[in-house]
């Protein structure tokens, strides 16, 4: 024989009673298998040994059928283990092909044979022929029991079954709380993935990834190439498995209506066998709970969408780019996966981060809506989201040889006409999406530097870094007490003398730092005469303590005064 046999193993010493089948095992749930029904005291009583189909020992077995008769398969439904003393064996090889070929056609589980009363080893026609279908071959070298290992075997399976509509209870009692509770998108396909302990996806029509919640295996191992991989799976009309990779995937429809699918990895990606149970290995590695579980997402994903008035894709770029700014990918491969299953190109690419603030925060859904349909008109690379009201976060693509400053330029007119009165801040260039975080932080400073109606730049309709000098760096900073402490220390007294006398002494002195010391010039921003001017600086030196013909001191009042003027700006 060219395949080695192998022995079951059995029952440990101070394993479960008999009382109590199939306790040493933990198949409650899943199927019960060969292997599983190998290892029961009641059938490993009779040192049972695997002479072919070895590596098919995971077949479920649905039920045990008992047979002394020359054409069992007309008595199956496939899935039984099939017990005989061989006593009904045909003599001829052409014979016991076609017996095995019938056990095989029907889907049996495994054939097993007592080796007691009429073989006392297995026939090599019998052994070629399972070898040649790929169906277990089991012998028994002692006396067995068949009818207790029905009993004993049926009980386990209909203990399974129960199990199995418990946990599938549970499931629809979990799906049902979700629903009630108004769960979103994303909630749902968490739950689905916490119950099945199976990586969960949805994706759209047009094979993006907008939620994906992994389960053992990581986010960059779930979506790479992504698109590819969804298009060689098959679109499928019910819960069914599909493509080369074995996903378990449903549609997500409404009245006819499709909107995407959700998909179910197996839990290690690869090409999936094909399987050898028939009818009852349909779904491949996943279980009959897993498809509830996928049955019911579909289902929650339908009302959520039908419920929540946010669009799948607005909310999945809302949640990649808040992930990226936050940092939140697990590493670097995680990020490009995901924003790459989106959409985005990320190979050969450059990104740089545009920060709009919309003027009214009951306008930042308006302007989300109109600006994403915009920026897809025109074919600009991009993931734009609603970060926070006023403020829509805007991710470019850009290819290595494209200039970033023509592509802000145009996406900030854009924004500028859909919305007036819109601020469009922009970072620094990115070369990958580790800087992306870095480009957000730095679009957030120039936003945060600059005040309400502050003028654009010569040229351009938007902020960048190189725009923020002291003002607009003060401006950034005013909230800061030691910046209101450094201006109240340097011209507090200032400001006092003048609320209590009526004089504007404030005025002269910032004249006199805006002219660099000259007084002349001063006295002619001011509408005062020098003598006037003299006077007035001279009270100033007194009331502060200083002494203006300092260069280092005029720019300590020249900074406090600006740091006094973004104080008081509304």
């Amino acid at each position: 024989m060219s395949e080695n046999h192998h022995t079951a193993p059995g029952p440990d010493a101070d394993g479960p009673d008999t009382s109590v089948p199939g306790a040493d095992l933990d198949a409650v749930g899943r199927p019960l298998t060969v292997g599983d029904a190998l290892t029961l005291p009641v059938l490993a009583a009779g040192q049972p040994q695997v002479v072919t189909g070895t590596a098919r020992l995971d077949r479920p077995v649905r039920w045990v059928h008992i047979t002394e008769l020359t054409d069992p398969a007309s008595f199956l439904k496939g899935g039984e283990l099939v017990l005989t003393t061989g006593m009904p064996l045909p003599e001829s090889p052409a014979g016991v092909r076609r017996y095995v070929d019938e056990l095989a056609d029907v889907g049996a589980a495994a054939l097993v044979i007592e080796l007691v009363r009429r073989y006392h080893r297995p026939p090599e026609a019998l052994v070629h022929a399972c070898q040649a279908r790929g169906l277990p071959l089991v012998t028994l070298a002692k006396d067995v029991n068949f009818l207790e290992v029905t009993q004993v075997v049926h009980a386990l399976i209909l203990g399974n079954q129960a199990e199995v509509m418990r946990r599938t209870q549970r499931v629809h009692e979990a799906f049902s709380a979700l629903t009630l509770r108004g769960a979103g998108p994303q909630d749902v396909v968490r739950a689905a993935a916490e119950m099945s302990g199976h990586t969960v996806v949805l994706e759209n029509l047009v094979h993006q990834a907008l939620i994906c919640e992994p389960s053992g295996d990581t986010v960059g191992a779930a979506l790479t190439d992504w698109e590819q991989r969804s298009r060689a799976t098959r679109p499928v009309h019910h819960t069914s498995v599909s493509g080369p990779e074995g996903w378990l995937v449903a549609p997500v429809e409404y009245q006819g209506e499709r909107w995407g699918r959700v998909a179910m990895l197996p839990a290690s990606p690869g090409p999936a066998a094909p399987s050898p149970f028939g009818p009852f290995g349909r779904f491949g590695p996943f279980g009959s709970e897993d498809v509830t579980v996928l049955e019911r997402t579909a289902m929650a994903l339908t009302i959520a969408r039908l419920t929540h008035p946010t669009p799948w894709e607005r909310a999945a770029h809302r949640g990649v780019l808040r992930d990226l700014v936050e940092q939140r990918h697990g590493s670097p491969a995680d990020a490009d996966a995901r924003v790459a299953a989106l959409g985005l190109p990320t190979q050969d690419s450059r990104f740089v981060a545009v920060l709009v603030d919309v003027p009214h925060e009951d306008e930042t859904a308006k302007a989300e809506e109109l600006l994403s349909e915009e920026l897809r008109k025109k074919g600009t690379q991009a993931l734009l989201g609603l970060l926070g009201p006023p403020r829509l976060g805007i991710l470019l693509s850009l290819r290595p040889d494209q200039p970033w400053r023509p592509v802000v330029e145009d996406l900030s007119r854009t924004a500028l006409d859909l919305v007036p009165g819109t601020t469009v801040s922009a970072g620094s260039e990115a070369t990958d999406l580790t800087g992306v975080a870095r480009s957000f932080r730095d679009a957030t400073r120039v936003a945060e530097a600059t005040e309400p109606g502050r003028p654009l730049p010569t040229g351009r309709s938007y902020h960048e870094r190189s725009d923020i000098g002291l003002r607009r760096l003060l401006f950034a900073l005013r909230e800061d007490t030691r910046i209101q402490d450094y201006a109240e220390r340097r011209l507090g007294r200032l400001a006092d003398h003048d609320a209590r006398h009526g004089t504007d002494l404030l005025t002269t002195l910032r004249h006199y730092l805006d002219a660099a010391g000259n007084k002349t010039v001063a006295a002619r921003s001011g509408g005062l005469s020098r003598e006037t001017v003299y006077q007035r600086l001279r009270t100033i030196e007194r009331i502060l303590d200083c002494d203006l013909e300092s260069g280092e001191q005029r720019t300590e009042l020249h900074v406090a005064l600006t740091a006094l003027d973004v104080l008081r700006v509304r």
